[in-house]
């Protein structure tokens, strides 16, 4: 081990500066409030404290492999920092790695899974503050974009500096954040069904249920659920909800059948009149 060796590693300093960097520009965008908001920030900033360490401080899996990468690639100093770029080195290249095609890859993962983060949280904090489902932004297009952020973040720094730690916490964490996905929504079928029996002339839980019903892939459970508000209270405005609502699920067809049956039945009322100019 050559002098430049020895310096790549031990560099304490850049661990606690690096992992303190992204662990706190997560939590800027993350703002973790419940216990399960806690796991899946936790499960991301053990990634980031464990893939740091083995950069800059103490490189156990180059360690490891040492002797392999040696006997593979003679001249090679295994315990420098470009080595520690393993898909580069695994593959041969010479160079600077910093300009390869994964390492930019690499960057654009994490740039990317940071976007994601940011775009969620603005939408996520003001649902959560009028206890409704983020159907808006990000949200419109990917059911859980927080998780997806953590991700993508976690499989850039793969791509560009995976180790035996890191490679192995990888799996288990999609899998916690899949799981708190699916715990999510059960919990929020949870309340918005207990709203509904504490407050059945309330048209709000339905839509939020309806909603996300609709989300999770069970369009007829939504179609049900707006069906029990309307007979729960068959007024115009709880039928003006259930067609609004029928129309941000992109049911166009099912909104005009309702609106025209709820015209029938309330030919006055000037709120479904406007519904049905705006249609």
């Amino acid at each position: 081990m050559n002098h430049e060796s020895m310096s790549a590693y031990g560099l304490w300093s850049l661990v606690i500066i690096n992992s303190a960097v992204f662990v706190i520009f997560a939590y800027s965008f993350t703002k973790p409030r419940s216990p399960r908001d806690w796991r899946s920030f936790g499960g991301f900033s053990a990634f980031i404290v464990a893939l740091f360490t083995e950069m800059y401080g103490v490189p156990l899996t180059m360690f490891l492999l040492s002797g392999y990468l040696q006997r593979r690639f003679p001249g090679l100093d295994p315990l420098s920092h470009d080595a520690g770029h393993l898909w580069w080195t695994l593959a041969g290249q010479h160079g600077n790695p910093h300009f390869g095609v994964l390492h930019i890859l690499s960057n654009l993962f994490i740039v990317g899974g940071f976007i994601l983060l940011s775009a969620a949280w603005r939408v996520l904090y003001g649902a959560q503050r009028s206890h409704q489902i983020a159907t808006s932004g990000i949200y419109a297009r990917i059911r859980h974009p927080q998780y997806v952020g953590f991700i993508a973040i976690m499989f850039g720094f793969l791509l560009q500096w995976p180790t035996i730690l890191t490679l192995a916490m990888f799996p288990l964490l999609v899998w916690m954040y899949v799981h708190l996905a699916h715990s999510e929504e059960v919990e929020a079928e949870r309340e918005f069904s207990a709203e509904i029996e504490a407050h059945p002339d309330d048209p709000r839980p339905y839509t939020h249920l309806a909603l996300l019903y609709a989300l999770t892939g069970r369009p007829q459970d939504a179609v049900a659920a707006l069906k029990r508000m309307v007979d729960a209270r068959p007024s115009p405005a709880t039928y003006a909800e259930a067609v609004k609502t029928l129309r941000v699920l992109k049911d166009p067809n099912g909104a005009a059948s309702l609106l025209g049956y709820a015209l029938r039945q309330f030919p006055q009322s000037a709120e479904l009149q406007q519904l049905g100019k705006s249609s």
